[in-house]
């Protein structure tokens, strides 16, 4: 198999792999928490994309790794993540905290489109294995990033309801 279709099947199921996992345990536990609570979680999880800025950082990628694709990556996922974290360390001030939801959110899902854009632009998949030990990115956790702004989007324009209204949707075993 080429590496392009290597590339291509695995980004497919990261997506698939993550649909499964959200529907059967995420997304019960987020659509039952109160807003706020729900949009800290999915801020938690971006702010770790400071990480992104291993595309970066040489030795860890290939070193034919088109700039066109890893710088633009490297700085929209640092972005996101401080823009993450400002919504975290401002949470108990609401309109700061809506602000930066609203912001990582948005700068969020453009950067990841516009990755999508850059690396069919300059034929990532073909190149895949230029990612080196980055590979794992956009084969594990975009589909995880992805995924969450499309949730953090649709909890943002969703009626708001208190926790204790939804807390009845989340099925109680008992183990015995």
């Amino acid at each position: 198999m080429s590496p392009q279709t290597l590339f291509q099947i695995h980004l497919v199921f990261g997506y698939v792999a993550w649909l499964l996992c959200f529907g059967a345990y995420l997304w019960p536990r987020l659509k039952a928490m109160d807003s706020v609570d729900a949009h800290r979680a999915i801020a938690t999880l971006h702010s770790f994309r400071f990480f992104g800025l291993v595309f970066i950082l040489p030795g860890v990628a290939g070193a034919n790794l088109p700039a066109a694709f890893a710088t633009f990556a490297a700085y929209g996922d640092f972005a996101t993540g401080l823009l993450a974290m400002a919504a975290l360390l401002t949470w108990k001030i609401r309109p700061l905290f809506w602000t930066f939801v609203v912001a990582f959110n948005l700068v969020g899902m453009a950067d990841l489109i516009l990755d999508y854009y850059h690396a069919i632009q300059v034929g990532l998949p073909a190149l895949a294995g230029q990612l080196g030990a980055t590979y794992a990115i956009p084969i594990i956790y975009v589909p995880l990033l992805m995924i969450t702004h499309l949730v953090a989007l649709f909890l943002l324009v969703r009626p708001r309801q208190p926790a204790r209204a939804l807390a009845g949707s989340i099925p109680q075993h008992t183990f015995r």
